[in-house]
């Protein structure tokens, strides 16, 4: 009896599809086909699409679609869905502000004047948002299988990487509002990103399970053409995504700047993923760009609110959700190289940062820029220390950076004398030590700018500089 009612239920919902769509979505565009597959559907838009404004309106639609091969409902339905989180995320942000002052979930700007309590962890909405797009739009590329007869048998290794992969995120949202609540100390933010990718790697292992690298050309002679890395690849993966969400974190303190730098990431991997559509691995580009597009949408809605004055502030949940979904991408959508050369700024910094981030300098817990009330400036923040209590290896590179003027140091600091401070060692404060003080939005934007010419280096390395280490 029951499989009777399913069996019309699904006739009739067949039937409902069929009439509501042209013949030419009844043969999808997302399968690998080739350019002989692509126009074959071309030609059937025509002839299915019908007479009449309508028809032609269809047709147009279609022909963009197959000149670009792009899978038309799902990508439409993702993109309806990120403008409606875009207008979600603008409108909730201001309606839950009270909510988290008074939840004491909120955070004094150190670069202004003004003493007004701002809201923190807004991170937490705009991550919202994005779960539920992606949410309601799960059963959306696996429509076919539902409602037409060509689906022979279910992709399961699509739905478990869509699954598997918004688990991931969705711990990384949790584990970063835990960290903006209970102020975690920094071995445990390298632990949580570490915990929240055990899904992705699971569905990594038991979907693909690939291990095998292709070898550059320089290192060939001695390691082959292909070599299988084993338990390291997946090793690898996981150092990913603990940079990923460490790295935009490292990289923050003034407003806009990690809601901004992700903006810049995201448009660089929707860029980089629109143009691989037409390639070899289309459903990995395809599959990025589901994650990506709400995640541009949602971010921009976040940016709006974050952008100089900031209104509110994105706290760590922020960059923990932006991290973790780029490493999502960046490892199921097989480009990690790739994404890693959209990180250029940020792997500059994380380089800059080392000699505080392992210790071997003193590190206070925060590094902003300092703020002069006189001039309305950011200037450089310094650290100050005792010679004494600075290691042989710490006072190595302290004078080292000094010799290669990357570091400003001042001696005989404070009435003693006894006292020796230098900058902190991020790119924030490399840029002031270049540039002089700054006001905060023009710092904010030459940020972005640095971030913007990482994203086009990297696209000039991905096709152009490529070809000397790889076959393309």
């Amino acid at each position: 009896m029951e499989a009777a009612i399913f069996a019309a239920g699904s006739r009739r919902l067949s039937a409902a599809w069929r009439s509501l769509c042209p013949r030419w979505r009844r043969r999808p565009l997302e399968g690998r086909a080739g350019r002989g597959g692509r126009q074959a559907s071309f030609r059937r838009g025509f002839r299915g699409a019908g007479a009449g404004p309508a028809g032609r309106a269809r047709s147009l639609c279609v022909t963009a679609f197959a000149m670009w091969g792009l899978p038309a409902v799902p990508l439409l339905v993702n993109v309806l869905g990120s403008l409606v989180g875009f207008a979600a995320t603008v409108t909730l942000i201001p309606a839950f502000k009270e909510h988290f002052v008074a939840a004491r979930l909120c955070g004094l700007d150190l670069n202004k004047a003004s003493r007004q309590p701002i809201p923190e962890s807004q991170g937490v909405i705009s991550g919202a948002v994005f779960l539920i797009i992606l949410f309601c739009f799960i059963p959306v590329p696996f429509l076919s299988c539902f409602v037409e007869e060509q689906c022979k048998a279910f992709p399961h290794n699509e739905f478990a990487a869509l699954i598997g992969s918004l688990l991931a995120i969705c711990c990384m949202i949790f584990l970063g509002f835990a960290d903006d609540v209970l102020n975690l100390r920094w071995r445990h933010k390298l632990l949580l990103p570490t915990m929240a990718s055990l899904p992705l790697l699971m569905v990594y292992f038991t979907s693909f399970g690939n291990t095998t690298i292709v070898v550059p050309k320089p290192f060939r002679m001695l390691l082959g053409m292909h070599l299988d890395l084993g338990v390291l690849y997946y090793v690898y993966m996981g150092m990913l995504a603990v940079f990923c969400t460490n790295a935009i974190n490292i990289l923050a303190g003034i407003n806009g700047l990690e809601a901004g730098q992700s903006l810049v990431i995201a448009a660089s991997i929707v860029t980089f993923n629109i143009i691989e559509l037409n390639g070899d691995y289309r459903d990995d580009h395809t599959f990025s760009l589901y994650f990506m597009i709400p995640f541009f949408f949602t971010t921009l809605g976040l940016l709006y609110h974050n952008w100089y004055p900031s209104r509110v502030f994105v706290g760590d949940t922020f960059c923990y959700f932006a991290g973790m979904t780029f490493a999502v991408v960046g490892i199921l959508g097989h480009f990690s190289k790739t994404m890693l050369l959209f990180f250029i700024p940020q792997v500059l910094n994380f380089l800059y940062s080392l000699p505080q981030l392992f210790h071997i300098l003193p590190c206070p817990r925060h590094r902003l820029p300092r703020f002069n009330r006189d001039t309305g400036k950011l200037e450089m923040s310094y650290s100050r220390f005792k010679p004494k209590s600075l290691s042989p290896l710490g006072a190595s590179i302290l004078k080292i950076s000094e010799q290669l003027r990357v570091v400003d140091v001042h001696r005989g600091v404070d009435k003693d004398g006894e006292y020796v401070e230098f900058n902190n060692m991020t790119l924030i404060n490399f840029v002031i030590k270049l540039i002089g003080p700054t006001p905060e939005r023009t710092l904010t934007l030459l940020l972005l700018l640095i971030q913007v010419a990482g994203s086009i280096v990297a696209f000039s390395i991905r096709y152009q500089l490529v070809r000397l280490f790889y076959d393309i």
